[in-house]
């Protein structure tokens, strides 16, 4: 039993540490262009996988998450979506498997507060993809029970198995840890932005000739012909590509020149305001809404009872959510961007009152995401600083993918006060 606490502790301490090191001040000369960043390539090594697999792993997780896992099941996939159909279907060199597209959602407390999030993906089975050779469909293979697999934060890991389990009772699911047979990738930049994975990737309608297009080269292009394939990110468009790969191995369309560490990444999403994880997202503490984790599709208001579904349904429903996430950047009162770190945790306040109306989320480089009072991130005024930090100002951004109602709303608000 000790040697198995003292390994818990170890990869415990393995994952703290490199969450440590994907927020601390990068080395000079590693800032991201964003006019030139595109398309780049990362595997993120501060997120691992979980395997849910059994019979009852569908109706497990949707009576958990926040968002509607029901469209993962093959069952009630609409035809020619990856569904049942009366028409047959057997994957080809020439043809790519059908799979459903990943979904994000959340798992919270009882009272409504964030825990952890997770990208879940559908590997297809053996009836929809190539045998090992490629010469033909996998179905001599044998049957294999419902899989899904969760690209989940890796430093919470051993807590996350251990909060599965207490729920799982009965249920026929098993929940392991496969972090050893799996990677999680990204491609992101500005070339992917808004890009369809098939029709407008260049790397892929280039292969072929004449005026036609090789699908057999497309599908080479999205994934190999054992399944593996990249997935527009479920959040936003802006976030590119995601997906879940064999370990040990590098993805399709990840260029030599193109692979940066997860430093980039990081920097990608503060710009967008889009945080990731337990450690941008504070476990226990945080409230989904004021996150943003409804323009991030992360919770959906049409499915049945989820864990903690009460406070976030009631508070969508009154429309009043006074704090919000957003994109920071720090500057000196000249304009010039502040390399020096600014630590998470760190107070905003108004020059002119020294009123807080905000706290430093996470930082890194002159870039940030700090929980902002709703009307004073909308003024975007010129008198926000770092408490105890005069000489920093600090500029509060509106993301451009905010839905136009969240900004409205406040501002009828402001006027009718």
């Amino acid at each position: 039993m000790s040697l198995l606490r003292c390994s818990a502790r170890f990869r415990a301490a393995i994952s703290t540490s490199f969450h440590r090191r994907l927020h601390a001040q990068p080395p000079p000369g590693s800032r991201l262009d964003e006019a030139a960043a595109g398309p780049l390539c990362c595997c993120l090594e501060s997120r691992s996988v979980v395997r849910f697999r059994g019979p009852d792993t569908i109706k497990f997780l949707q009576g958990l998450l926040t968002n509607d896992v029901l469209r993962l099941d093959p069952k009630l996939l609409p035809a020619g979506e990856g569904g049942d159909s009366h028409t047959s279907y057997i994957p080809t060199p020439n043809l790519n498997h059908r799979s459903p597209p990943p979904v994000y959602a959340a798992l919270l407390t009882p009272q409504g507060r964030f825990l952890y999030d997770f990208f879940l993906y559908r590997p297809p089975g053996a009836d929809e993809k190539l045998n090992r050779t490629g010469s033909g469909p996998g179905s001599e293979e044998p049957e294999e029970p419902f899989t899904l697999l969760a690209d989940v934060d890796a430093a919470v890991m051993d807590e996350l198995l251990d909060c599965f389990k207490k729920y799982r009772l009965r249920s026929k699911v098993e929940i392991d840890n496969v972090a050893r047979e799996y990677s999680c990738w990204q491609r992101f930049g500005s070339n992917l932005c808004g890009k369809a994975p098939t029709s407008d990737e260049p790397e892929a309608v280039s292969v072929g000739w004449g005026k036609g297009i090789d699908q057999a080269g497309v599908a080479a292009a999205l994934g190999n012909d054992l399944g593996w394939r990249w997935f527009k990110d479920p959040r936003l468009d802006c976030l590119g590509f995601r997906g879940i790969f064999p370990a040990n191995s590098t993805p399709p369309l990840v260029e030599a020149d193109k692979e940066v560490n997860e430093q980039h990444y990081l920097l990608w999403r503060l710009q967008k305001g889009v945080p990731e994880g337990s450690t941008e997202i504070p476990k226990g503490d945080a409230v989904p809404l004021e996150y943003n984790l409804v323009g991030l599709n992360a919770i959906s208001f049409d499915k049945g009872c989820y864990v903690g579904q009460e406070l976030i349904a009631r508070t969508h429903h009154r429309g009043v959510i006074r704090k919000r996430l957003f994109p920071l950047k720090f500057v000196t009162d000249n304009g010039e961007e502040m390399q020096q770190e600014v630590s998470p945790n760190s107070d905003i306040v108004d020059y002119a009152s020294n009123k807080k109306v905000g706290t430093v989320t996470t930082a890194l480089e002159c870039h940030g995401m700090g929980l902002v009072r709703l009307d004073d991130g909308l003024k975007q005024s010129s008198d926000l600083r770092i408490k105890g930090r005069e000489d920093l100002t600090v500029r509060v951004i509106r993301p451009d993918w905010w839905p136009v109602e969240w900004t409205q709303l406040q501002e009828q608000r402001t006027v009718a006060a």
